[in-house]
């Protein structure tokens, strides 16, 4: 009886355990589910159930509430409302959408705000936000810390073992706060001391001999003023660290209260992708991460005279290879449904661009997608922002149908999935990553040395590179097995420890392939200059010294030969001294430094160590380089023009086109096209079925 009750225990704890994993939340064969915001407390509620069946009807699978409705939830402290939540909820049962519930924090009751305005964020200027907007009250605020989870904790406990409700988003598009309360100072300064123990530690990570800044308690210590000249490095960027922690942390409160109560329900949050932010994947307690991406609002020219209609053809793209390897499954809570009206300039999408995102993230491998709303609002900062249905409430915008089609797409696109089929190996093959860390961002904007730097900009030269050659691109982090990856790019991975340049190392002689570029080594993971020759610790690694480094004018920009080519740059180069055994393959033209080594590359164990000196005006040498190491790895690689993206899924291939010209895909004869046909017009979307 015993054996049986402990074997029955087993089950059940893996059960449970098996439960929790993201990928089990989402179906394999059900490939995508698509979502719409819905806000009930915006609308009379005589309209909910024509909207949640119209909804349905367009084939959306799920709906998202209560984002923005603490108000609503908490009309006065300590008394709260579910009856008008209960009953959309209960409306969106009876058309079969699912529910992702929310939690409200993004937007504090007045009530709160006016009885304790020491949670509003005071801004280094001295200006209090106030109420009215959205994102104003601090996460490193104690009270409102500590009061949200109440409003969290009745939430949970309301709808966390509701079956309708699948899963929860934590806040909205969370960001960091540079608060200058009281709160948020003691916060720092306790963070500090937890990180140093001592004010002597601090001290020494900071320099504080410099400049006369030494400290003899955490007590003096206040938030530096990021905007005060001359402030210490050290002390903005430890200010970095623990805005990051807090935004994180507020986080994983949430989730954690929510899961004291939740069955069989997920936790995430909906991050734009701010890059260099230091939160996004950073949680403990959220169970997978989604992202926010907005294509058209002026932001970019795109490719083309009405490239602007489609957007970056990376943006997308980059999100999609950014998130994914953060967690076992990920998703988009926010895709444009058509015209906003927030950004500098606000055009309509091309016709078929909002399709096309669609299927770009779906390439991307994204579990879950969901557009931000299914009613344009008719009040409020957001008029004249599209939703799936127009200001009459009931009437498809263009965006709207664009969505049903997809939506139909997938319905039909889930009847020819076969698990059995896997990926092209040539695409397989290629799969490269790039080793991004946010603190290394920090570091060189903090101090650029030159204004012509951005540090996106040159991790983007790679990245275009990858993509045009059709390569599948995961960003990583130090902690990764860097052996499933055949080649590994490290741009300008400035801060680095010599337990880092270790694992490169056994990388390499393993039979991996590093590229790294300028600014790579040259301090300390404190941001340190090592004490030794420039960026010493690297030398064994890349075959080669680091002599000097050049800055010039912005109008004397230079070249570096490489074969018969001439590549220009204006930004940053580093003088190279080669060891033997070290081939050189580009060299400074046209300044003092006249032939002195700017790309080099050597072999070390069974693996190639590629160093690329310098930071180009247009990505051209950086995919030379990154052409030629896989020309000599016999990797195959695609050529396609900037706007044309092929990519893999589920045995699947898709292909969008955001470039101004038609394109043919060579798509073998004997592969069935699903969607779309071999020439992929602006806008376009091809999608075919692998063997």
């Amino acid at each position: 009886m015993k054996k049986i009750q402990l074997l029955f225990m087993l089950l059940l704890f893996s059960l449970l355990t098996n439960a929790q994993k993201p990928e089990n939340y989402f179906k394999k064969d059900q490939l995508i589910t698509t979502g719409v915001y819905y806000y009930p407390e915006h609308w009379d509620s005589t309209q909910w159930d024509r909207d949640l069946k119209n909804m349905a009807a367009l084939g959306f699978e799920f709906t998202h509430f209560a984002e923005f409705a603490w108000a609503q939830l908490e009309p006065e402290e300590g008394k709260y409302d579910f009856a008008w939540l209960d009953k959309a909820v209960s409306l969106a049962a009876k058309y079969h959408l699912k529910v992702i519930m929310c939690t409200s924090t993004c937007t504090p009751p007045v009530w709160l705000s006016r009885k304790h305005p020491e949670i509003l964020e005071l801004e280094e200027s001295g200006t209090r936000m106030d109420h009215g907007s959205r994102q104003h009250a601090s996460f490193s605020s104690s009270y409102y810390r500590s009061y949200s989870l109440k409003m969290v904790e009745q939430l949970a406990r309301h709808y966390g073992k509701d079956p309708r409700v699948v899963g929860w988003q934590v806040d909205n598009e969370p960001r960091v706060f540079f608060d200058y309360n009281p709160d948020a100072q003691q916060r720092f300064r306790d963070w500090l001391k937890n990180r140093y123990k001592s004010i002597d530690a601090l001290n020494t990570t900071w320099g504080t001999l410099f400049w006369s800044n030494t400290y003899s308690d955490f007590s003096q210590i206040d938030i530096p003023q990021h905007k005060q000249w001359g402030m210490n490095l050290n002390q903005r960027f430890d200010h970095y660290r623990f805005t990051a922690a807090e935004t994180v942390s507020f986080l994983d409160d949430q989730a954690a209260e929510i899961k004291k109560f939740a069955t069989n329900q997920w936790v995430t949050s909906n991050y734009i992708p701010n890059y260099e932010g230091g939160t996004i994947g950073k949680s403990k307690e959220l169970d997978f991460i989604t992202y926010t991406r907005y294509m058209v609002y002026g932001s970019s020219l795109g490719i083309g005279p009405k490239g602007y209609r489609l957007g970056d053809p990376l943006s997308i793209a980059m999100a999609n290879d950014f998130f994914r390897p953060k967690s076992s499954v990920y998703g988009v809570m926010e895709l444009q449904p058509g015209q906003v009206n927030w950004g500098a300039m606000n055009p309509q999408p091309l016709p078929g661009a909002v399709r096309m995102w669609l299927w770009h993230q779906f390439a991307g491998g994204s579990s879950l997608v969901c557009t931000y709303r299914y009613r344009a609002p008719l009040v409020g900062y957001e008029q004249y922002h599209y939703g799936i249905v127009g200001t009459d409430g009931v009437t498809p915008t263009p965006g709207g149908l664009e969505y049903q089609q997809f939506m139909k797409e997938i319905v039909a696109l889930r009847k020819s999935y076969n698990p059995a089929v896997a990926n092209p190996t040539a695409y397989t093959n290629r799969k490269t990553a790039i080793l991004f860390n946010h603190e290394n961002m920090w570091g060189m904007n903090l101090n650029k040395q030159t204004s012509q730097w951005n540090s996106l900009d040159h991790f983007a030269k790679y990245y275009k590179s990858l993509k045009s050659f059709g390569a599948p691109v995961d960003f990583i982090e130090d902690q990764t097995d860097f052996s499933k990856y055949p080649v590994l790019i490290a741009p300008a991975y400035q801060q680095i420890d010599k337990e880092l340049i270790q694992k490169l190392t056994a990388y390499v002689q393993s039979g991996g392939n590093l590229v790294m570029s300028c600014r790579t080594g040259h301090k300390d993971r404190e941001g340190h200059l090592w004490e030794a020759k420039f960026a010493a610790p690297i030398y064994d690694l890349i075959g080669a010294e680091i002599e000097s480094y050049d800055l010039p004018m912005p109008h004397t920009q230079d070249s570096v030969l490489m074969g018969s080519n001439k590549y220009a740059w204006k930004t940053w180069g580093e003088l190279l001294k080669p060891r033997e055994g070290t081939n050189v393959w580009g060299t400074f033209q046209g300044d003092f430094y006249a032939g002195k080594p700017a790309v080099i590359t050597r072999k070390l164990g069974k693996g190639t160590v590629t160093y690329v000196g310098i930071d180009s005006n247009d990505g051209l040498i950086e995919k030379e380089v990154l052409k030629k190491l896989y020309a000599q790895l016999s990797i195959p690689v695609e050529s396609y023009p900037a706007g044309v993206s092929v990519e893999y899924r589920d045995g699947f291939g898709i292909a969008v086109n955001y470039s101004d010209k038609t394109y043919s895909l060579r798509i073998p004869a004997d592969l069935q096209i699903l969607f779309g046909k071999r020439e992929i017009p602006t806008g376009g979307v091809t999608v075919w079925k692998l063997k």
